[in-house]
């Protein structure tokens, strides 16, 4: 199933176009109803008048299409909203039992695949080992030492019908597969453009993989997919202006303007990590200097306590046989300075990044997440700081911020 995002002038405009063969009638009859179940996917529990309202629907057009959902099972008729004079309206929302789907995120060690209903409620999550170094060294590999996706595309999907076997859904009840990973990612071709992580470029991974299930698979950069999950399910559900900043291995940024989620000219809309903030500064794995990602990311963390070590200054981390953000975060829980001082520098760099954001966008919420977020007030705290010491006067005074962790 593949769900359209229409604005109420498209549909109209449409509509004025010289008399309708019945070709242009279904898919018009298409539009309509995609854009009424994605009014009723993010903005839910919602009322038919509403949906009137939002789409530029007719009223008898809503009843039509919403009575069609609830008798295959779509949506349901949940609580009574709030009378203005009259009766109270019936409030519609997913039926989370209508299906499920499975959701994948492709990563540098690791292929993380779960099924969930249409509430997005986990059913069951599975883990499946991936070693990078050991796809570059097969037969598979590429002669440039960049991942050949032929070694990555079974992986992938032994995850999902793993996944799939192991929850005992019937797979006559799945919609459709997501994948998430991180780069440039062209959605609409189901392509990935670049990644940083496997030296891809322009790879169709989206089309083998709905080759072997048989259904629709949705690609997309990992952040974007938790920016999208956020507000269809998460805190931003109704929120009309919001970023999701996640920090970890990189950095990166997705975003909802006007109530509709941005991706940008080309896909690549939220590289935030990659904007530059010390001109001067350390290289960073995209080739240039001074990024964010090189300033604030984990590794950035872990590099920076490993020159600190080789200058011999004094920190408890020199005794670390492997030194990782979870080690340095432990040191500065027990009181080494070093620790306490890089966390809080890394967390200041990220602070003047969403500040800059804040100051482009200018967004009701900042939701803050990502393996990052572990190292708690010793980053989170200055990061804090710097947004406010660096956001345009006013402009972060009424921002809500969120730290979620992963």
């Amino acid at each position: 199933m593949i769900y359209l995002v229409c604005s109420p002038n498209e549909v109209s405009g449409a509509a004025t176009v010289s008399p309708l063969r019945k070709g242009n009638r279904d898919l018009i009859k298409e539009i309509n109803r995609n854009l009424a179940l994605n009014l009723i996917k993010s903005r839910g529990p919602i009322s038919r008048s509403e949906i009137a309202r939002l789409s530029g629907l007719s009223p008898a057009t809503v009843s039509g299409i919403t009575a069609d959902f609830i008798a295959s099972g779509l949506i349901e008729e949940t609580a009574e909203g709030e009378s203005t004079g009259g009766r109270p309206p019936v409030l519609l929302r997913l039926n989370p039992q209508a299906g499920f789907v499975v959701g994948v995120k492709l990563m540098e060690q690791a292929v993380i695949s779960a099924l969930t209903d249409l509430d997005a409620q986990v059913l069951h999550q599975h883990v499946t080992p991936l070693t990078v170094d050991d796809g570059r060294r097969s037969k598979a590999s590429m002669d440039d030492g960049r991942v050949n996706p032929e070694s990555i595309l079974p992986v992938i999907i032994r995850a999902i019908e793993e996944t799939i076997a192991e929850s005992r859904v019937e797979r006559r009840r799945l919609l459709g597969l997501g994948v998430g990973l991180a780069g440039l990612v062209d959605g609409e071709a189901g392509i990935c453009r670049y990644s940083p992580f496997f030296g891809w470029r322009d790879v169709a991974l989206a089309e083998p993989i709905a080759e072997h299930f048989d259904l629709p698979v949705y690609l997309e950069n990992d952040v974007n997919t938790l920016t999208i999950a956020e507000q269809w399910f998460g805190y931003g559900h109704g929120v009309d202006h919001f970023v999701v900043i996640t920090v970890g291995r990189g950095i990166g940024a997705g975003i909802v303007a006007n109530g509709q989620f941005y991706r940008g000219a080309l896909g690549g809309a939220g590289e935030v990590g990659h904007m530059t903030v010390q001109e001067d500064g350390p290289i960073c794995h995209c080739g240039k200097r001074g990024c964010l990602e090189a300033l604030a990311s984990d590794p950035a963390v872990v590099r920076e306590a490993q020159a600190a070590i080789a200058r011999k200054e004094p920190t408890t981390l020199a005794q670390s046989e492997t030194l990782t953000l979870e080690a340095i975060v432990a040191a500065a829980e027990a009181g080494d300075d070093l620790a306490r001082r890089l966390l809080a520098d890394a967390g200041h760099w990220l602070g003047i990044g969403i500040a800059a954001l804040v100051n482009i966008l200018n967004p009701q919420l900042i939701i803050v997440g990502g393996e990052g977020v572990h190292a708690g007030q010793w980053r989170i705290g200055p990061m804090r700081q710097a947004v406010r010491a660096h956001a345009f006067n006013g402009l972060a005074d009424q921002l809500d911020m969120v730290i979620e962790p992963s």
